[in-house]
């Protein structure tokens, strides 16, 4: 025989209530999934800054204006970072992720990226309405 969050001795064919506290198992469930968003945009920015250089030796001719996109698509994934705890951010960093599929108009392989981190993002998307509802 089970027993209920009260100590209550539940019958057979009697489902037990599930805990109301924490349902995800996290101590914090809103820290993890924003520390989540936020590890996937820094990630994202350092992945923009490092793929310079491969892609102006291997993929040909990067302007001054991509390397200025990527740059600014840099900077603004780090600001959004850290203000993932307000619900507005999420939808620029989702915006995030469109511009830099945009920027494939600059260079193909910043639309690769973009595609790839958007994969990325949707993932981090889903996790936050799973574990916050």
């Amino acid at each position: 025989m089970s027993t209920t969050e009260e100590g209550q001795s539940a019958g057979p064919g009697q489902p037990v209530e599930p805990a109301q506290g924490r349902p995800s198992g996290l101590k914090n469930p809103v820290r993890a999934v924003r520390s989540l968003g936020a590890a996937t945009l820094i990630l994202e920015a350092l992945v923009l800054l490092l793929a310079i250089q491969p892609i102006r030796l291997v993929g040909g001719d990067l302007s001054g204006t991509a390397i200025g996109v990527i740059i600014a698509l840099a900077v603004l994934a780090v600001a959004f970072s850290g203000l993932l705890r307000h619900a507005w951010a999420w939808h620029v960093g989702t915006a995030l992720q469109g511009l830099l599929m945009l920027a494939s108009f600059l260079h193909w392989s910043l639309g690769v990226l973009g595609f790839m981190f958007g994969l990325v993002w949707a993932y981090v998307l889903h996790v936050r309405r799973t574990i916050l509802g």
